[in-house]
């Protein structure tokens, strides 16, 4: 009897204080992105990574903070445009290789555009720069393309 009672004891405890949850509602808002970009978003992001490298060819740090989002500009120092600066050869010329959405770990996308150096047939070079909406520049990555 004993047992019962420690039993219905404790299931009643329990249910006691239990918290009921009503009307809860998850909701999961997800910015649709779009396949490609149009052609205006590429000229623009175009023209600003293009200035950005003028900039950095010329070391004219102000006008590489105009350039870069107000996320990342706290953080660049002159050592990292240095880094930048010594991680693809800004005196050749860059064309387009591919646009899109560089989809980042948080899950978000944002515009990005992949250069190659201009009569390079191989293209294994590839400097991606990742863009905000609006044009500033959020990161450049050179990188080695493996086949």
């Amino acid at each position: 009897m004993k047992k019962i009672f420690l039993g219905l004891i404790i299931l009643s405890s329990q249910l006691a204080f239990a918290q009921k949850v009503t009307g809860v509602k998850v909701e999961k808002v997800e910015k649709e992105v779009p396949a490609q970009l149009s052609k205006e978003k590429i000229n623009l992001y175009n023209a600003n990574f293009l200035k950005f490298v003028e900039a950095l060819k010329s070391s004219d740090r102000p006008a590489v903070d105009a350039l870069l989002s107000d996320k990342v500009k706290e953080i660049v120092t002159d050592d990292i445009l240095k880094k930048v600066k010594e991680g693809f050869d800004i005196n050749k010329k860059l064309e387009i290789l591919k646009t899109g959405y560089h989809k980042l770990m948080d899950g978000s996308s944002l515009p990005s555009i992949n250069y190659k150096y201009a009569g390079d047939a191989s293209s294994k070079e590839v400097i991606m720069a990742v863009f905000e909406e609006d044009g500033k520049i959020l990161g450049v990555m050179p990188a080695k393309k493996t086949k």
